[in-house]
């Protein structure tokens, strides 16, 4: 690892796409080991210098003539704290001229009508974490509403139904928190009623997406019931998922961005980040930075 830390990256590549990578596809070493024909390895172990720090390694791949940037386990390991590590991501894909971004993780269930192994593509989100404060620059003023890409969460829709025979819920929100212990059965109770998964990646990772301008969209797999909702989980129940499920989830991806053009975007995710009214008060702390 640390001859790999040391080869950084001058240039960024282009890229359109990118992939969040979570505990869904981690297993699978994301996109090697599926024998997608189209799917080819084109770098790897890439690290670029941020102004954040360096950034976590990533790998460029292609889906046909479609350039994908992933990142594993959203950027986070030791010693970066996970603010930075999603700062670091973020600027590479701005750096790199990222339009679609597709997330994905394991989460826990709030809503009691869920049960492992349920995938659930929402369409909102409920912050409850403390890192709010998480942006690039600031010039923008970021309108929340469709934060979750309506046309992306079309095509991940269809694209997990196609290859999934288990329940898929087409909307719902998503609860965030920071992690990385799990929630107690208080905290569970008090999102009862307002969201139907909690997880520790959504924020910021979808302010962030929206602010370099792209396109963001989840899918994620139940792997644990929320405390007190049903019964005591197992965390065997959760490794048999990690690791049986990897290969579907990969392939739920990749045929997402072979559906989804870069350029013909029909949604209104860039237009919902607006100039800041304080771009002048932005401006002159940036030019005395």
């Amino acid at each position: 690892m640390a001859n790999e830390q040391q080869a950084v990256k001058a240039e960024i590549p282009r890229a359109d796409y990118a992939v969040v990578g979570g505990s869904g596809t981690l297993s699978s070493d994301f996109p090697r080991n599926l024998p997608d024909e189209d799917v080819k390895i084109l770098e790897d172990n890439l690290y670029f210098e941020t102004p954040y720090g360096t950034s976590p390694s990533m790998r460029l791949f292609c889906v046909g003539e479609k350039h994908v940037l992933t990142v594993r386990m959203h950027g986070w390991r030791s010693g970066v704290t996970r603010a930075d590590a999603s700062r670091q991501v973020f600027w590479v894909f701005r750096e790199a001229g990222v339009k679609r971004i597709i997330s994905e993780g394991g989460v826990g269930t709030v809503n009691k009508l869920l049960d492992l192994r349920d995938f659930i593509i929402p369409d909102d989100y409920l912050d409850l974490s403390v890192r709010k404060d998480v942006m690039l620059d600031g010039r923008y003023l970021l309108v929340m509403r469709d934060a979750l890409c309506p046309e992306m969460r079309e095509a991940l829709i269809k694209a997990t139904k196609k290859r999934f025979t288990g329940r898929v819920f087409t909307r719902g929100t998503y609860a965030v928190t920071d992690g990385r212990h799990f929630e107690s059965p208080a905290e569970v109770a008090m999102m009862s009623g307002h969201a139907d998964i909690v997880g520790q990646s959504i924020a910021p990772e979808v302010y962030l997406a929206r602010e370099i301008g792209a396109c963001y969209a989840g899918l994620y797999f139940t792997v644990n019931y929320g405390e007190g909702i049903r019964k005591a989980w197992s965390h065997q129940d959760m490794a048999d998922i990690f690791y049986d499920d990897a290969p579907m989830i990969g392939e739920i991806i990749l045929e997402t961005i072979r559906t989804v053009a870069a350029d013909d975007r029909h949604c209104e995710c860039l237009s919902l980040r607006k100039e800041t009214l304080l771009k002048d008060v932005y401006n002159e702390v940036s030019s005395k930075g």
